[in-house]
């Protein structure tokens, strides 16, 4: 029996975990697949872990393991710690927010299930799915980076900076990866395209953005390091 190994980053996000662990306890993945749920609390300042735990001692019958880093680290960072821990064959990035959904998991598995893919993106830019409108200027930054991108990696995605990556684990675990906080999409796309015959497939997702008033953390100084981090890891492919 296969297993997904589910890396959920968090920091802060007492209001939004528990409604996230509900979800992910639903979804029925394809092919009996299980679930292996990593939690790395990236040194939360409010009652993100309490919570955690609470919800841990409340579920046993779920795989559940919780990750503390004492301070805050970054999300790259966080995602680095779940990545060592993972036992799966597959590998998922989940952010704790809401704003992607894991009842779509079964989509982005389906193409490795298929034997065709390696790797597979979740593009909020394709397919009929819904989106929450908002923030044109992020919409088009998101575009230009995933533009230049593709110009260093030879790839053409739509979505480079989306959370939702499934991953073959071993190949991921191979990669050395640096990025601390949000260059981690960058970096890991630029390494994984010189992958040896790497398999790589996109599909479309939804998405259910946050305004920063629900909680968004993102903001144009992560911009400017993701630019950095495309010509750093694409152009110089340190």
């Amino acid at each position: 029996m296969k297993t997904l190994s589910i890396i959920i980053p968090v920091y802060n996000e007492e209001k939004t975990i528990i409604l996230l662990l509900d979800k992910i306890k639903r979804v029925k993945l394809l092919c009996n697949i299980t679930k292996d749920i990593i939690i790395i609390d990236d040194g939360s300042s409010d009652n993100t872990n309490n919570t955690l735990k609470s919800y841990i001692d409340n579920n046993q019958n779920l795989n559940i393991r919780l990750i503390s880093h004492e301070v805050n680290k970054g999300k790259g960072a966080a995602i680095h710690s779940g990545i060592r821990l993972a036992i799966g064959e597959y590998s998922i990035i989940q952010d704790a927010d809401l704003e992607y959904d894991p009842e779509e998991y079964n989509i982005l598995l389906n193409p490795i299930i298929k034997g065709v893919a390696d790797v597979v993106y979740g593009s909020r830019f394709k397919g009929s799915n819904p989106h929450r409108i908002l923030f044109f200027w992020h919409s088009i930054g998101n575009k230009v980076l995933t533009f230049m991108s593709n110009i260093f990696t030879n790839l053409n995605l739509s979505d480079m900076e989306s959370c939702y990556k499934i991953f073959d684990t071993l190949l991921l675990q191979n990669i050395n990866l640096k990025e601390e906080r949000f260059g981690f999409e960058p970096e890991v796309t630029a390494k994984i395209s010189r992958v040896p015959n790497v398999r790589i497939y996109e599909v479309g997702i939804s998405y259910y953005g946050r305004t920063y008033a629900e909680g968004k953390k993102i903001n144009w100084k992560d911009g400017v390091r993701a630019i950095y981090c495309v010509i750093k890891y694409g152009l110089l492919k340190l």
